[in-house]
Order: C-alpha cells, then structure tokens, then sequence
C-alpha cells in the first residue's frame, strides 16, 4: 500500500523536475547546464522515493497495512 502511495510525491517531484528541465532550456550558458544537472538530481529523488516505497512495502514496514490488518 504505501508503494503506491509513494507514486504521489514522485509524480509531484518529476512535474517540478520536467519544469525546471524545461526552463533551462531557454537560458544559455552555466545556467543551462545547473538546471540539466538540477533537473537530474530531481528525476533520481523521485525514482528514490518510489523506490523507498517497494522497500517499505515489501519488508512489511507499511503501518497501513498494519491499521487495516487490525480493523479485519
């Protein structure tokens, strides 16, 4: 359960990461290449967080899967 609700911080990170990739796009020179480094380090937080969320989810750490094993 709480690897799928790990999917709704990453998508709000990889919007912001697509949007700032996007606008780097506009600039040119140094500032170009911070925001592709910039953009990156985002898009690989939101692949961790979705990641975070597997492991969670599969070592049994999840409390909502202990909340709803306990209202069963």
């Amino acid at each position: 359960m709480c690897f799928f609700f790990s999917f709704m911080p990453a998508t709000f990170w990889f919007v912001i990461g697509y949007f700032v990739l996007f606008s780097s796009t506009k600039v040119e020179g140094s500032v170009r290449a911070l925001g592709r480094g910039l953009s990156i380090w985002i898009f690989l937080v939101a692949g961790f967080i979705v990641v975070a969320g597997a492991y969670i989810t599969l070592s049994g750490m999840c409390s909502i899967d202990a909340i709803l094993n306990c209202v069963k």
